[in-house]
């Protein structure tokens, strides 16, 4: 059972753990032993409520297919388990992300006395400018 809330988890059937090669160097071992873990989670398959599903497939994630499947590699570690609890770990942190309600922007208007200040810093800069000009005898 995975926990995203305390009112919401993921039953462990809904997430596809398989255990792959890790890539990269590691000596003999890395061609022997299978520790990478390749996790796959079915958004459309799971038991989230409706809006979590919705605002994970709205988020912009490349680890989100077109499809609605939630891809994670775990090759950090050198042991299975390690791996599997980081992929875990990402997708639990990857849903939280993607159903935190950002707050809204409420655009703000510049205040006349800052708006006067730049057009007064503007004009101080173009005479600087002017005075660099050739110098007439």
């Amino acid at each position: 059972m995975l926990s995203i809330s305390p009112t919401i988890s993921i039953p462990d059937d809904e997430i596809e753990c398989s255990a792959i090669r890790a890539q990269g160097a590691g000596g003999q071992n890395v061609n022997k032993v299978s520790s990478a873990i390749h996790l796959r989670f079915d958004i459309h398959a799971s038991s989230l409520p409706e809006a979590y599903k919705q605002r994970l497939l709205d988020f912009k994630d490349k680890r989100i297919s077109s499809d609605g499947i939630v891809v994670i590699k775990a090759q950090q570690f050198r042991t299975q388990e390690k791996n599997r609890t980081d992929a875990l770990q990402r997708l639990q942190a990857l849903i939280e992300e993607a159903t935190r309600v950002q707050k809204t922007r409420i655009p703000t208007k510049a205040s006349k006395a800052s708006k006067q200040k730049r057009m007064d810093s503007k004009t101080r800069r173009g005479q600087t400018k002017a005075l660099r000009g050739k110098v007439l005898d």
